[in-house]
């Protein structure tokens, strides 16, 4: 067996993926992972699942492509190859959030001060609905801060580049950021 790691992109609708776990299932595919989100109105999923080892990859894409091209979605697919994974330095889990005006950058701004310093980002949701209405533009970032980085150092360079954005920025250790926002 070997795995794939297919991506699945399209307006949302029902049905997608009861879709593609049917031809995965018909193929005799076992997923092993899956997440989806839906972003606006568009969906994105990806799927990783084994497949036996008589079945073709391209004869998996032409099916998923038969299936999914008449709702209107996008998928592409690819083998898993056996390679050494990314192993994160032993660190902590913290949740940064912003929020603040619309503008043009503020991804951009904040995650190259979290590259700089090797932060890695492990969950990042962004919404900008408000304009200038700081409270309908939020990120929020899951990320892990490796112990071996100078942390007084990214905090000081992370919110100076959130005061230059306008941002009102928040970084906490992620238990107590689940401790503060447990209902």
């Amino acid at each position: 067996m070997s795995k794939v790691v297919i991506s699945v992109i399209g307006s949302d609708r029902p049905g997608i993926v009861a879709a593609v776990s049917q031809v995965l299932f018909q193929n005799r595919c076992n997923i092993e992972d899956v997440s989806q989100t839906i972003l606006q109105a568009e969906f994105a999923g990806i799927f990783i699942a084994s497949i036996p080892s008589d079945l073709v990859l391209e004869t998996l894409l032409a099916e998923l492509r038969r299936r999914l091209d008449p709702m209107g979605l996008s998928v592409i697919a690819k083998t898993v190859k056996a390679q050494k994974a990314w192993a994160p330095p032993p660190g902590e889990p913290f949740v940064i959030t912003t929020i603040g005006p619309d503008r043009l950058g503020l991804v951009a701004g904040i995650t190259e001060i979290m590259a700089r310093f090797d932060v890695n980002i492990t969950y990042l949701k962004a919404a900008f609905r408000g304009g200038d209405d700081p409270h309908r533009n939020i990120m929020i970032y899951e990320v892990d801060i490796p112990a071996t980085i100078d942390q007084s150092a990214f905090r000081q360079a992370l919110r100076r580049r959130a005061e230059d954005l306008g941002l009102e920025l928040s970084l906490q250790h992620r238990d107590i950021f689940e401790a503060i926002h447990r209902v």
